[in-house]
């Protein structure tokens, strides 16, 4: 069991990142907080496709290159994927801000109440 988890430290680094982004989703009040954790699990899902994508002794897809391939396509889509996460962190921050202008806190609680009251 412990050779596995030696060899595969990689999904073991997914598994983690993946468990300590949703910890910091679901247990933390804090708005900005949560913007953290979604991106440490975004983190993750990228690891996790790359690691995938991995294949012994391949080589890249080009002319001449003789044996197997390595795919480029999941490589693609996680430079997308970046693309897109950079994009919705930034949405999230914005939101953050005038949030935190228009209510004084960043407290789930102390937002749930404030909106209660009005």
């Amino acid at each position: 069991m412990i050779d596995l988890l030696l060899t595969r430290y990689n999904y073991v680094a997914v598994v983690l990142l993946l468990g300590v982004g949703t910890y910091m989703l679901i247990e933390n009040a804090n708005l900005v907080k949560k913007v953290i954790g979604m991106n440490v699990f975004q983190t993750g899902i990228f690891l996790f496709f790359i690691t995938a994508a991995y294949a012994e002794g391949a080589g890249p897809p080009l002319v001449g290159h003789g044996g197997p391939y390595v795919s480029p396509l999941p490589h693609v889509l996680i430079l997308t994927a970046i693309v897109v996460g950079v994009s919705l962190t930034a949405v999230a921050l914005a939101l953050v801000v005038r949030i935190y202008a228009e209510y004084g806190t960043l407290d789930e609680d102390v937002l749930r109440e404030v909106r209660a009251d009005e």
